[in-house]
């Protein structure tokens, strides 16, 4: 009988440890971030934040992986000040402006953030007080100097030059680069971009609906260059060991992608998502970006060797408010300027 009693309350010691731990559990606050697949595939930086930030916050940080970039910007209109997100991080200056006029995102409340960023002083001060940018880079041409021993040296050679070349690009309503292909053409030719960009179609083999489409066939040798980003190189340097691939550098510049997250005024942890996006741009993440991301970290911190070699390009960047007001436009000179 004793034994039975012993074997009961200690039954009961453990239900009731476990009844504790799992309200304790339940207690942890949660943060809820909306940014896009790759961002938290195994590869991605993802994972590596998420490890990072939880050891500092006693919560639980959940990515929502969504299809793309321009997806997230949808999701949070459709949900408006119902979301459950807490934060969206994976907008770009492209979309920047649009998000603003939604009016669902909150100040970030970063102190001194414009003094602690490491963009090209070309732009001057960060001054934007929602939206916080983690990292950037520039739109380019990739080739395989194996295939191509002489790029293009500008957009200009690109559309109007007489040699021979295949293009794989992705399409300005699907896909970011896409559409900062759209934006580096109507930041060289404004009101001539889609003529500009009815020379270039009869260069390009294939638009596809994303970057990975068209990186892919571009690796198997199926066109000569593809439009990615000017870090692609530094991916197969390091991670391939691979010194065959570059970008052509051209002379009129290239356009920015600056990523960036902000907080949803809707968030049911303002304080704690504030917490993460000052660890974002904190050192220690800023060190996980460029060889998950593949893009340049906004915080002042060593740069892997090899990943980058050239000098960087003049950056072009249109007024996201200007962006704002001119995107549905802008893509229908984008389809009147393609035939496909």
């Amino acid at each position: 009988m004793l034994k039975k009693i012993l074997v009961a309350l200690t039954a009961g010691v453990v239900a009731c440890l476990l009844a504790v731990s799992a309200t304790q559990a339940q207690a942890k606050p949660e943060l809820v971030v909306y940014t896009y697949d790759s961002f938290v595939a195994d590869w991605g930086p993802g994972p590596l934040i998420k490890t990072g930030f939880e050891a500092k916050c006693g919560c639980t940080l959940n990515f929502v992986g969504l299809d793309t970039s321009l997806g997230i910007l949808g999701r949070v209109r459709l949900e408006g000040r119902h979301s459950p997100a807490d934060i969206v991080l994976g907008l770009d200056t492209a979309q920047s402006g649009a998000a603003r006029t939604t009016g669902l995102f909150a100040k970030h409340g970063l102190v001194g953030l414009d003094t602690r960023l490491n963009l090209p002083p070309q732009l001057g001060k960060w001054q934007d007080d929602v939206f916080v940018p983690f990292d950037w880079g520039y739109f380019a041409f990739v080739y395989n100097r194996a295939r191509l021993p002489r790029p293009p040296q500008s957009m200009a050679e690109l559309i109007d030059g007489g040699t021979p070349l295949t293009l794989a690009i992705q399409d300005a309503r699907t896909s970011t680069p896409g559409f900062g292909l759209l934006l580096w053409l109507k930041a060289l030719y404004g009101d001539g971009m889609a003529a500009a960009l009815a020379k270039l179609d009869g260069k390009i083999a294939t638009i596809t609906k994303g970057w990975s489409e068209a990186y892919g066939l571009f690796v198997n040798g199926e066109v000569d260059m593809v439009l990615s980003y000017t870090t692609s190189p530094a991916y197969h340097r390091l991670a391939e060991d691979q010194t065959n691939y570059d970008y052509a550098s051209f002379a009129e510049g290239h356009y920015m992608q600056i990523e960036v997250a902000a907080v949803l005024k809707s968030s049911k942890q303002p304080a704690l998502a504030r917490q993460f996006l000052a660890y974002l741009v904190s050192p220690e993440a800023q060190a996980l970006l460029p060889q998950s991301q593949w893009m340049y970290p906004v915080a002042d911190i060593d740069l892997p060797t090899g990943f980058e070699i050239k000098p960087q390009p003049m950056p072009l960047l249109l007024d996201d408010g200007l962006v704002a007001d001119k995107q549905a436009a802008w893509l229908e000179e984008w389809v009147a300027g393609l035939t496909r």
